[in-house]
């Protein structure tokens, strides 16, 4: 199968085709795909599901990805890798953190509000603009764009079950975990006080409910979550240790270090050079 690299921070592509002769692949950096016009199908880890226009897709790092054409059809392509993620302020990554982390990795599209298609359409069509008129200051629009584009789409994330999301037993259940993934860098609202009154239940109610729902203990699933997010700002940011331990709520960096190792058997430090290898 053949790996696709990119070697620029991001790349922006207008592609009209009236079919796709792209063998299946996987990308080493984050791609968006959104449908200008046609119709077909678009396969993302061997699932199907037909596309039309104004659909936007996300396609992650080591995502098996292509198209069946059905009509001519017009996509247009931001891609960008983790050189362009350290470029951004610590509140963006933090939204595609969580997109990262709460999209299921299909094929279907990820604007669930209806008054979002147009905006992302206009904000696409500018992007082109922008793309081929050489203006003062082109970069910083274009950046200004796409990252505008990635806000909209971590808010429609927001309102689309993830894969953990899906197999829940209830709507109350769903709305925890969205608690969770929305307060997970601020500690105090992650206290099982502060959750239960909330939601309006006994904090001993909810530690209960949660694990029935979903397997895990309540601090448990806090925890994991956590990991996660440090596992993503190792592999795509320059952040220290230090700083993911501002930010995450830790005591100090022995008890980051510590939970890390006893979770994923290796250190932070180790972790990061891994990946970069």
């Amino acid at each position: 199968m053949e790996i696709r690299n990119l070697y620029q921070p991001f790349e922006l592509d207008l592609v009209e085709v009236t079919e796709y002769e792209a063998q299946k692949h996987k990308n080493t950096f984050f791609e968006m795909v959104f449908v200008l016009d046609g119709k077909g199908t678009q396969i993302i880890n061997n699932h199907k599901l037909p596309y039309c226009s104004d659909k936007l897709f996300l396609i992650f790092p080591q995502d098996t990805h292509t198209f069946e054409v059905s009509t001519p059809s017009k996509f247009f392509f931001i891609r960008f890798n983790e050189t362009y993620l350290k470029t951004q302020s610590k509140e963006w990554v933090q939204k595609l953190e969580f997109i990262f982390h709460n999209s299921n990795h299909s094929p279907s599209c990820i604007l669930k509000t209806i008054t979002d298609k147009p905006l992302v359409r206009s904000l696409v069509e500018a992007l082109i603009r922008e793309h081929v008129n050489n203006q003062p200051q082109q970069q910083e629009v274009i950046k200004q764009l796409i990252n505008t584009i990635i806000t909209i789409a971590a808010r429609n994330i927001v309102l689309a079950p993830s894969a953990t999301l899906n197999n829940l037993k209830s709507e109350n259940a769903f709305l925890l975990l969205n608690y969770i993934h929305q307060n997970i860098y601020e500690p105090k609202n992650l206290k099982a006080e502060t959750i239960s009154k909330h939601f309006n239940v006994s904090p001993t109610y909810i530690s209960e409910y949660f694990k029935t729902q979903i397997g895990q203990s309540l601090q448990e699933y806090i925890t994991s979550y956590k990991l996660k997010l440090i596992e993503t700002r190792l592999q795509f940011t320059d952040m220290q240790i230090n700083e993911i331990v501002h930010e995450l709520g830790f005591s100090d960096a022995s008890h980051l270090n510590r939970l890390f190792k006893k979770y994923k058997g290796v250190s932070p430090s180790e972790f990061k050079k891994s990946v970069s290898k």
